[in-house]
Order: C-alpha cells, then structure tokens, then sequence
C-alpha cells in the first residue's frame, strides 16, 4: 500500500507528513499559461504522461515539540472526494486523536486545506485545538469572496466558497487571528506569502540548529521552480504570487532550509537548488533521510540503550526515535551488532 505517513526530525522536533488523500487536476490547471508542446515536452522529462491529467497529493504537517501537537492544514474533509479525506485515519494510525492536537494552524481558505476543520454535523474536529489563520485571510473567505480573477468555472468558485462557509464559522469562537508575522507558538512561526489567496501563509519551523519551512500552496508543483511563470489557475492574485515564490525562493536557497509543500510528491519533503535564472527541486531521498535525520539529533556518543544512564535524552524521547528508526531499517538494523528482534528497546 502506497505510504500515507512518513516521519521526520527538525531539531527536537517529531514531525509527521500525513496524507489526507489525492486528486486529479487537468495538467493545465496547474500551468494555465505554458504552451502545449512546451507542457507535455516538460511533464516528459518529469517522468509525467502527458494524459492531459496530474495526480497530486493533499499532504499536511504534524508536529510534535514535547509539549504541544500542531497540525498545519486539515485536508479536505471525509467525504468530500473519494481519493481524500483519510486524515483522521491517517493520524489515528498513529495514535494520535483529534483531542490531542492543540493548535490547528490554517495557511489558508482552499477546500484542501480547511476541509477537515468540521466533523458530523459541522463541530470542530479538534475541539482542545486554537485554529491561527491569517485575518486578512479568514475576512476574505467569512465575506463574499470575489473569486472572479480566478480562470475556473463558476461550480468550482461556488464550492470554494461553500466549503468556507461551512468549515470556518463553527470553528470562530476557537479561532486567534494572527496580522502580522510572529512566532505564534515556541518555534513555530507564521510567514506572510499572500497572492495564492489574500492572506496565504508559510510555515517557519525551527528547533536548535535544524529549520523547515512548510510552504503550503506557494509553489504547488516542482516544474513551478523551473518556470516561474507558469502559473495555476488557482492563483488568485498572479503577479502577487509569482512575486511572494521568488522572495521564498531566494530566502530558501540563501538559508539552505529545509522545505515542505502541500501538494509536490509526497511526503513534499526537500530543497530548493539555484538553476541559473531559476530553481529546481532535490526531494529527500525517503530510503536514507528520516534515518540519518533522527539520528544526526542524537548525542554522538549514543549508543541507543547501553548510554541509558548518562543520556542527556529522556528516556521515552530516546525511545521514540529508537523506535522510529528501526521501524525505518527494519531487518537492517544492526546498531551496536544488535539484531532487531533482540534489542532491549521494543
């Protein structure tokens, strides 16, 4: 089965990319302005079909910092869409509920993103939760949005505004509304990157020495960093936006950061290259990365559980990260010569 979590480290950090499901968008929805024969040579050298169709995930962001858990985006909701809405389960699986989130940070009003802020009949699906979202933001979808600069058909601008009407107001008396950038919970912190919608934000992550910047809906496919202006349809302001990608982008390679995007294969988990003129995507290699992540936090001299009493990580914490890896490695663990089955750690 085609993985639906994957685990992570920033820092002290415990993060989980968690995949609410996947959809099927018009490849020129995504690069409305790219000519044909341009498109389809370049979905080709992405390994694309040039079927006329693009199957994109809808992945969001847990993270656990010792003391809170904060999920960043809902998905779209159970039952909105078949391929989608597998959130809830995706994070039951593991062990966490939606009682023990305790803040929800919303980067903005697109179906995909808040969709999941509502359970049956229209409570908050995570009533201990603050829900932080941009003001600018949460105005512009509480009103009567004007979506017209958006070139789609009027149903998807109506069940825009349908999905905001019903997953924004029942989580108000819940929601803090944030008009400016600042750390709005320890090491988590809101970046202004409007021009997708009004008052779209980035997701700043940072933990001793280790950064991520979760960039949402910024740049929403690779080919987007190697042509800059190719554009979505789903843009609602286009210079904007094309203007807020090029300022993160600069920041991102300046800073070497670690990058997540909602919709770029999943788990969305990489960095930005200088390409000239331009940018190209290097994901993280999912067959090394989460192992050598978790163990660079480690203190050098762990040796996992024979360092137990001088450790400077708590037990359960060095646990959790044990535990993590081995379930990464599996039959290759050998840590210390150890086989897995007879490690003390279970």
């Amino acid at each position: 089965m085609e993985t639906e979590v994957y685990r992570f480290q920033v820092g002290d950090f415990a993060c989980i990319a968690v995949k609410d499901g996947t959809f099927v968008y018009p490849d020129q929805s995504f690069f409305t302005n790219a000519p044909r024969e341009r498109l389809e040579h370049v979905l080709r050298q992405h390994n694309i079909r040039t079927t006329g169709e693009i199957t994109v995930p809808w992945t969001c962001l847990l993270i656990e910092t010792g003391k809170k858990r904060i999920l960043v985006d809902t998905g779209a909701g159970a039952g909105s869409v078949p391929s989608a809405g597998r959130l809830l389960q995706n994070l039951f699986a593991q062990g966490i509920r939606p009682f023990d989130i305790d803040a929800v940070i919303l980067t903005h009003g697109h179906p995909d993103h808040i969709g999941g802020n509502t359970a049956a009949k229209g409570v908050p699906a995570f009533r201990n939760a603050r829900y932080l979202m941009w003001k600018d933001e949460w105005e512009f979808w509480t009103s009567e949005p004007d979506l017209t600069p958006l070139k789609v058909d009027e149903k998807i601008r109506q069940l825009m505004r349908t999905f905001a009407r019903r997953n924004l107001p029942p989580v108000r008396h819940q929601a803090e509304l944030v008009d400016h950038e600042t750390e709005v919970l320890p090491g988590i912190g809101l970046v202004a990157a409007p021009g997708h919608t009004p008052g779209h934000v980035a997701v700043a992550v940072s933990s001793g020495r280790k950064g991520l910047l979760y960039i949402s809906d910024t740049v929403l496919h690779p080919i987007h960093l190697e042509h800059l202006d190719w554009y979505p349809v789903f843009d609602l302001a286009i210079e904007e936006a094309i203007s807020t990608r090029r300022r993160l982008l600069n920041w991102i390679v300046g800073e070497k950061m670690l990058v997540m995007a909602s919709h770029f294969p999943f788990p969305g988990l990489g960095h930005v290259i200088r390409k000239g003129e331009a940018w190209r995507w290097q994901p993280i290699d999912t067959n090394t990365w989460p192992a050598s992540s978790a163990l660079s936090s480690l203190e050098p001299a762990c040796q996992w559980c024979r360092m137990e009493s001088r450790c400077s990580w708590r037990k359960e914490r060095c646990k959790t990260l044990v535990i993590f890896i081995r379930d990464i490695l599996g039959d290759g663990c050998r840590r210390n010569g150890n086989d897995p089955d007879s490690c003390a750690w279970r």
